[in-house]
């Protein structure tokens, strides 16, 4: 496995992490345990969740599920890196979500309970609240950091000047501020390059992605279609970008690797890039993932690459002189 500092800190995280949205409603306990087992056991040290994840099981579903997992092993809270994250509804109540200090603060106490831990390694926004000034967010966060509830703090689907935003009030009364932005960002979806890397990079920030497969579009023909790939929109994705998948899953055969595994080696490659998420459903597909990090892509099929799926950035040169 391989090991990147989380932004500017000295933190070391894998280089992939794994990600456990499907833990629950989609994937067992027993399944998702060893899930979890296996991932440790290959190196990764890095297991990110969220307050809300867990489907038609009902919002905190998932946190419930890795709390039973830490459970069963003391020691395993020691090896990892805990994220999760705070933002989206968790009941009907008008102030059960958001960016708001209280609801922060309550968030996070909800998450210590389900996840069965005393803190929170990286606690992300889980996206931007538009109504919640940065004064009120880092003072929940300054709270949070006080009572040893949390470590790190990190954003998740922040715009570029937004994260700028809460970089400078950060700054501004010496906080370490931002440390990593959870975005986007895979070869169907670049628009990351145009203004969240550059504004990551330049404010010391990790960026871990997201969907790096695009719902299973760089998965490869042979893939399931169980999951989130057998949605409509994904099918009519697949068949308006048919001729450029086809090029990729030709570069990705003449390579002798699967469609995949070169998806995420990709990403990898990206400057910037501190970790990509992977998301199994079961044991295999963690297997397949692992070999990412060994696959080494040259120049000239980065090049190739790239060709198939136009860079966007970065700005403004992608639109202006």
């Amino acid at each position: 496995m391989i090991y990147r500092r989380l932004g500017r800190t000295a933190l070391q995280v894998s280089a992939l992490c794994l990600g456990t949205m499907n833990f629950g409603p989609r994937t067992s306990e027993t399944e998702s345990f060893a899930i979890l087992d296996d991932a440790v056991e290959a190196g990764i040290n890095f297991i990110d969740t969220a307050n809300q994840y867990g489907g038609h099981l009902g919002v905190g579903a998932t946190e419930t599920l890795l709390g039973g997992w830490l459970a069963e092993d003391r020691a395993r809270r020691d090896r990892i890196v805990l994220a999760t994250k705070v933002h989206e509804p968790m009941s009907d109540d008008i102030n059960d979500r958001g960016l708001s200090a209280r609801h922060i603060q309550m968030a996070c106490d909800a998450s210590l309970k389900r996840l069965r831990v005393d803190h929170i390694d990286l606690y992300q926004f889980h996206h931007i609240d538009r109504a919640a000034s940065p004064e009120e967010i880092w003072q929940a966060m300054d709270r949070l950091i006080a009572q040893g509830k949390i470590t790190y703090v990190g954003t998740s689907n922040f715009p570029g000047w937004a994260i700028a935003r809460a970089n400078e009030r950060a700054m501004a009364t010496t906080r370490l501020g931002l440390v990593c932005e959870q975005s986007l960002y895979n070869l169907i979806e670049r628009r990351a390059e145009l203004e969240v890397i550059p504004a990551c990079q330049a404010y010391g920030m990790g960026v871990i992605a997201w969907s790096p497969l695009a719902g299973g579009l760089l998965a490869g023909a042979s893939a399931d279609t169980d999951g989130r790939r057998s949605a409509d929109g994904v099918i009519l994705e697949a068949d308006a970008r048919a001729d450029q998948l086809a090029r990729f899953a030709a570069l990705c055969e003449a390579l002798g690797k699967s469609s995949s595994a070169v998806a995420l080696a990709w990403l990898l490659h990206q400057p910037g890039l501190t970790s990509a998420i992977i998301g199994p459903r079961r044991r295999e597909q963690l297997t397949s993932a692992l070999h990412a990090t060994d696959l080494a892509l040259d120049g000239a099929t980065l090049a190739e690459i790239d060709a198939i799926f136009p860079p966007c950035g970065p700005a403004p040169e992608a639109y202006a002189w």
